[in-house]
């Protein structure tokens, strides 16, 4: 079994990256709206995961996202917004998303709404009339938004379909090269992305567990969430990002609810469990020891990276908590472990 720090990190590149990576300073904020404002590709660091961010409103800048990513161009993204106001002139809000958006943001919250179409380009809605908005909850997230003064479409800076980045060593790995500037802040606090709700529809309908969990969104609407969505593979359906049947994965299998670690596996466990078979892992890492689903959260993306570097043939993962934003989390393995 091969040891691994904590927090876990990909390996050192072997060349000395060619994108640029500032510091989230009032200079490297600065320079990233500037970058933004002219076309550019800019990583920005966000309480859930890195984003990769461009102009929402410049269609050469968001062809020039989703080739970098190489995302279907049926995905659409995200708008991110530094205020309500500034949202409420992208997106028409039903009394329900206004009554969400007031109480959660600044915070892990998307909410898709009917959309203003002349606020943001038809291809970074995907061609749909309605439009997925969210307002960060991270200081230099939202002084770059300020700055900018126009929504940025923000989807997580990685390559479509791996595991999203909560560092910048992160980013670098799958996109050095391909975008203009990373700012970075350091790790990410919340560690997997937001929670979407389908807002245009009464109730609302939640589309992907995140940050913020569902039990927390139902104490402030009364009411209990339309049920869940079922993960898409085709356009038609794909109204929101998040929602592909296969997404967020290592190179390697990863083996759900693993009661035993089998020849060849690295084991991503939690609360310390020990399942047969560990002693002979290709390598450990535990999302919290203490069984906390919020540091299980902040670590999962940055210890599947990790696993994924130690040439094993595959990750076993231990049955996991489903309440609060285990959700979450079960719903981003669910997704690295499905069919590619």
């Amino acid at each position: 079994m091969s040891a691994l720090s904590e927090p876990a990190s990909y390996r050192p590149a072997a060349h000395p990256p060619t994108t640029r990576r500032l510091a989230a300073d009032r200079a490297g904020i600065e320079e990233a709206a500037r970058v933004l404002r002219a076309g550019g590709l800019v990583a920005l660091p966000t309480e859930t995961v890195y984003g990769l961010a461009c102009d929402a409103t410049d269609p050469v800048a968001v062809a020039r996202l989703y080739a970098a990513k190489g995302r279907p161009s049926f995905n659409p993204l995200i708008a991110h917004v530094p205020d309500l106001d500034a949202a409420r002139r992208v997106g028409h809000f039903p009394a329900e998303a206004l009554a969400l958006a007031t109480r959660f943001w600044p915070g892990p919250l998307t909410l898709v709404v009917p959309a203003k179409p002349e606020a943001t380009s038809e291809l970074a809605r995907a061609g749909h009339s309605s439009v997925a908005i969210r307002v960060p909850a991270h200081e230099v997230a939202l002084a770059v938004l300020r700055a900018a003064g126009r929504p940025i479409a923000a989807p997580s800076a990685n390559r479509s379909g791996h595991v999203s980045p909560t560092t910048a060593e992160h980013v670098l790995a799958d996109l050095d090269g391909a975008i203009d500037l990373i700012l970075d802040a350091g790790p990410c606090a919340v560690g997997i992305e937001s929670t979407i709700l389908d807002a245009t529809v009464a109730p609302p309908a939640l589309l992907r567990p995140g940050g913020l969990a569902r039990a927390e969104i139902e104490r402030a609407l009364g009411a209990r969430l339309a049920r869940h969505a079922t993960p898409r593979s085709t356009a038609d359906e794909l109204i929101a990002p998040g929602m592909m049947a296969s997404h967020y994965a290592p190179s390697v299998p990863v083996r759900l609810d693993a009661r035993e670690v089998r020849p060849g596996e690295a084991l991503l466990t939690y609360a310390g469990a020990r399942p047969p078979g560990s002693a002979h892992a290709a390598a450990i890492l535990d999302l919290s020891p203490g069984a906390d689903l919020i540091e299980a959260a902040a670590n999962l993306f940055a210890h599947l990276r990790a696993l994924d570097t130690t040439g094993a043939a595959g990750i076993a993962v231990v049955p996991l908590p489903r309440e609060g934003l285990g959700e979450g989390i079960r719903d981003r393995l669910e997704r690295a472990a499905a069919p590619r």
